[in-house]
């Protein structure tokens, strides 16, 4: 467990066991309620991953041959661990990420439904069988693992995303190598040990630390199959386009800047009130987060802002160790100071300043990363705010005239995650839902995250690549699927060439 006041001296998770970096490089993790340095995490040279690689390949032979029922048996094994020392793992959540305890559960939660799904592999991995398709022709088909691959996750859910871009990976016979985000890597090796409790064999499960050089090597390195990405656009276009150069199969999935329209017959009292959590939990540091609400009409936006700010006010922000407090802080200074930034050039660009969170008075936490809720009214497109995504508690007010404006606005920006609408109107809902171009729609739901076994991803260049983080989709991106067709000969059976296509019509 990591406490606020030791330094821990961080490894690799290699061959079943903790390792000492050889760089001689380190990043500092920090704890953003206090701003203090908890650990100190090996920065892999190209040669660490290359070893980490070739360990993960010798093991990958062994695995891919046990069956598949043992296979699941380590995979329950696992999801009992880490279900019985859950409270441990939420500590090392929070201190890292400076989640609240609430939201450090929901997200370990939500990773165990995938979990769950890769439970469910020996079905997902049947494959289909056809009889006598012609000339006495039995095919079939049958599905395998690919060998090595890799995955790349994100800070902002340092449990809930590497279970979800690798429990099915491991489940159908992969050889898996993990490089989670170097801010939040305390997470990735306490459940490492728990994979290893649960009788993973050693070289299956690898963590390796590493900034943009180790990504290169799992990018460029022959023996990886296919790499799993989740953070921002900019490094996921990256990431898609390098990987796929080098003939890897890649799902890569970026940014978002989700709307919430507001319709006029709708409970603006809920919509508020499902507006805030959606716009400020996890500190805004989610992917899915609502960072743009448009009501619709004069009427509506002038109602529903006077709501808000109204609750804005009452909202608490603090140190996860404070019961009450409803978000921690950001992950960074440099992240709170970006996002600043973002709010100062608003105010100089047009927006109406509703609630100022850019100093938030935090008790007995000076140095902390924290930030209040920040609320901008009048915001148009083309704002430097409007258009990026902010990773951090500074929200937007884009008044719209119609339904149509809104979705021709969210229909024409560059991020197509995810999307909502308010409404008691079944036509709206309708209309909405038809014509709304974004892989991840809510109706009267704040934020539309699938369930672990739907499939999870958004469109436009919210995406790269073609699979999906969630769901059943993640058996076809970690298999290969073979097909055969057999014929037996009865014996002194008489057979004669051929010499045209075959075809099923014997």
């Amino acid at each position: 467990m990591v406490t606020n006041t030791e330094i821990k001296e961080l490894g690799h998770f290699i061959n079943g066991e903790i390792v000492a970096g050889t760089s001689g490089r380190f990043s500092d993790v920090f704890n953003p309620s206090t701003g203090a340095v908890i650990a100190h995490v090996p920065i892999a040279t190209k040669e660490e991953v290359q070893g980490a690689i070739a360990t993960a390949q010798a093991a990958f032979p062994a695995w891919r041959a046990l069956s598949v029922s043992k296979r699941i048996d380590i995979v329950m094994k696992f999801r009992q661990l880490l279900t019985a020392r859950m409270d441990e793992l939420i500590d090392v959540i929070c201190t890292e990420s400076g989640k609240t305890v609430e939201d450090a559960r929901g997200e370990i939660t939500r990773g165990l439904e995938s979990v769950d799904l890769a439970i469910n592999a020996p079905h997902l991995l049947k494959g289909e069988y056809s009889v006598n398709v012609g000339g006495n022709i039995n095919a079939y088909s049958a599905k395998a693992p690919l060998g090595v691959v890799a995955a790349i996750s994100p800070f902002n859910f340092p449990v809930m995303v590497p279970l979800a871009i690798t429990s099915m990976a491991v489940a159908v016979g992969n050889s898996v190598i993990l490089k989670p985000s170097e801010r939040v890597p305390c997470s990735a090796l306490f459940f490492s040990e728990l994979w290893k409790e649960a009788g993973l064999p050693d070289g299956v499960w690898t963590v390796i630390n590493g900034d943009k050089d180790a990504v290169n090597e799992l990018l460029e390195n022959p023996t990886i199959e296919a790499i799993s990405f989740v953070g921002s656009t900019p490094v996921a276009e990256y990431i898609y386009k390098t990987g796929s150069q080098y003939g890897k199969r890649v799902t890569a999935l970026g940014g978002g800047k989700n709307n919430m329209i507001v319709m006029p017959d709708a409970d603006l009292e809920q919509a508020a009130n499902a507006f805030l959590g959606a716009a400020f939990g996890a500190a805004s540091q989610r992917c899915m987060a609502i960072s743009t609400i448009m009501p619709v009409g004069e009427e509506t936006a002038n109602k529903l802002v006077k709501i808000l700010a109204e609750k804005i006010a009452k909202l608490k922000v603090g140190p996860y160790t404070d019961a009450d407090v409803d978000f921690g802080p950001v992950i960074t200074k440099q992240s709170k100071d970006a996002i600043i930034g973002f709010i100062d050039r608003s105010l100089n660009e047009g927006a109406t300043l509703v609630c100022d969170g850019r100093n938030p008075d935090i008790t007995g936490n000076p140095d902390g990363f924290y930030l209040g809720p920040t609320l901008l009214d009048n915001v148009k497109p083309g704002m430097e705010i409007y258009e990026q995504e902010v990773f951090g508690p500074a929200r937007n007010v884009v008044r719209v005239d119609s339904l149509e404006e809104a979705i021709d606005l969210i229909n024409a920006h560059e991020f197509g995650n995810g999307v909502t609408i308010f409404t008691n109107n079944g036509a709206a809902a309708r209309k909405f839902t038809t014509d709304i171009n974004v892989g991840m729609v809510g109706v009267n739901v704040p934020i539309p995250i699938p369930v672990g076994y739907h499939n999870f991803a958004g469109w436009k260049r919210s995406r790269f690549g073609e699979g999906h983080m969630f769901g059943p989709d993640q058996v076809r991106f970690f298999t290969k699927t073979k097909i055969i067709s057999e014929k037996w000969f009865e014996e002194n059976s008489e057979s004669a060439s051929t010499f045209a296509f075959p075809s099923n019509e014997d």
